[in-house]
């Protein structure tokens, strides 16, 4: 008996189901990382590819100590552009994820409330947006945003606006954010959604029949229970957005800096390789590190 409980937990399958992960994550995330770690560290050359390989024609460590060059990092502490754009960026996607939150949240909470008839079709209302190509709804967003637009025709129409008046917030920090709602809300519902769903409804009732009011009983019960939910919405959101280039650069203007238009412009407009690598490498350690952080800190909770 003890032979037949023993067998399976030792079997090249169980290991090969766990390797499976590793080497999905060494494949497409590991060694990308390290091509671009390597970059960063190049110097930058009038060439294909534009930029000097720092691991090639090595034989010892040593002469790979000797040509590391970190020059491309500093280059980024010495110019305001970049700390503007990395501190604008966190900006925009801190407020795009509170707002994402105030949103979501009544909407996530409607639907875990509804009647179990129509969930499928709510739920299916919030992903329908997805059926549609992402660069087709902000294309759809410069129609509606810009000052002879849709929006700035219905104002006009029910005499919010004169008829010389138009609605100026194309090209604006406002459209961005417009812009990143809209489209990052479902990634902000499913998951509040998710954890509101299996909320258990009887606390709620026992907290009714003590006499604790609705507000209250939210606050200490309902979003307490959903935090998980909170957290892994705002970490979906907060992360892409970030490092977002498609919405500023359609929806925003030339004063809307963020460090994915920086990025974009680094690669293909200055073709700085180098230094464009070691601003990636910086963003994706902004962004992993205070993550990495905050699990170690909950699972020792």
């Amino acid at each position: 008996m003890s032979d037949a409980t023993a067998a399976p937990t030792s079997s090249p399958a169980r290991w090969l189901v766990v390797l499976v992960p590793y080497a999905w994550m060494t494949l497409f995330f590991l060694v990308p990382f390290a091509t671009i770690i390597k970059i960063s560290l190049s110097d930058t050359a009038i060439a294909m590819p534009p930029y000097t390989p720092v691991l090639e024609g090595l034989s010892a460590i040593g002469d790979f100590v000797k040509e590391l060059d970190f020059e491309n990092y500093v280059f980024l502490t010495e110019d305001p552009l970049y700390i503007s754009a990395y501190l604008s960026s966190l900006r925009i996607a801190f407020i795009s994820t509170l707002l994402l939150l105030l949103i979501g949240y009544p909407m996530a909470l409607a639907m875990a409330r509804a009647s179990s008839t129509i969930r499928p079709t709510l739920l299916m209302l919030v992903i329908l947006p997805f059926w549609t190509s992402f660069l087709i709804r902000v294309y759809a967003w410069i129609g509606i945003l810009k000052p002879e637009g849709l929006l700035t025709l219905v104002l006009q129409s029910i005499g919010l606006l004169g008829p010389d008046e138009q609605v100026q917030i194309f090209r604006t920090e406002i459209a961005v954010f417009i812009g990143i709602v809209y489209s990052y809300l479902p990634f902000m519902v499913l998951p509040l959604y998710s954890a509101l769903e299996k909320l258990d409804g009887t606390l709620l009732e026992a907290a009714s029949d003590l006499g604790c009011p609705p507000w209250k009983a939210f606050w200490r019960i309902t979003f307490p229970l959903s935090i998980p939910g909170v957290i892994a919405g705002a970490m979906i959101c907060f992360i892409p957005i970030t490092g977002e280039f498609v919405i500023p650069d359609l929806l925003g203007g030339p004063n809307t800096l963020m460090i994915g238009k920086t990025l974009w412009t680094e690669f293909f407009g200055n073709r700085d390789w180098p230094l464009a690598s070691a601003v990636a490498v910086v963003l994706l350690l902004l962004l992993v590190i205070p993550i990495m952080i905050f699990q170690n800190q909950q699972q020792k909770a």
